[in-house]
């Protein structure tokens, strides 16, 4: 095959099919919709999921689970890229994640996580720490500070449950 034969039979501008024209066009008569039912008549356009007029396979599988739209987003920040990212006696928080470009999405909650290695002695600021993360941070040098964020319902459940606990014994 040579350059010049590449596009050779490729139309761009293909002719639509000429439907309705005589019985010896091939495509007379019904216009090559067959005889009645739904899909003869004019103006019936088919869905996406449309099975032949039976119950479609998307309606008939049972829909399962549950999407909490008022779920906090949580980054997760892995401890071996504070080791790859930042500097003996830095100092990491979520503005400086953000600024860095290090986590891109909108977010409600950073997590660090403990997957890799840490040596340098680091400040971490975070809303949440993994018991791993918290030990290799610590273990490093580094200090680890807890950001107070939105109280969760199972902590309001705690507070009242350590509440009537108190009122009663008092």
């Amino acid at each position: 095959m040579s350059l010049h034969e590449v596009h050779a039979g490729i139309h761009k501008h293909k002719k639509g099919r000429r439907i309705g024209r005589g019985i010896g066009s091939g495509r007379g008569k019904t216009s090559g919709k067959g005889h009645k039912g739904q899909i003869a008549r004019a103006g019936w356009k088919a869905l996406p999921i449309f099975q032949g007029g039976g119950s479609p396979l998307v309606r008939r599988v049972p829909k399962r689970g549950f999407t909490n739209i008022f779920a906090p987003d949580v980054a997760e920040v892995n401890v071996g890229d504070l080791e790859d990212l930042f500097e003996a006696g830095a100092e990491v928080t979520p503005a400086i994640l953000e600024e860095r470009g290090i986590v891109k999405r909108r977010f409600d909650v950073l997590k660090i996580l403990g997957d890799g290695e840490l040596s340098k002695k680091v400040s971490v600021t975070a809303h949440r720490f993994s018991a791993s993360a918290k030990e290799k941070i610590e273990k490093a040098g580094g200090t680890v500070t807890l950001i107070k964020g939105k109280t969760t319902v199972a902590e309001k459940r705690a507070a009242a449950k350590s509440a009537k606990k108190a009122a009663k014994s008092s």
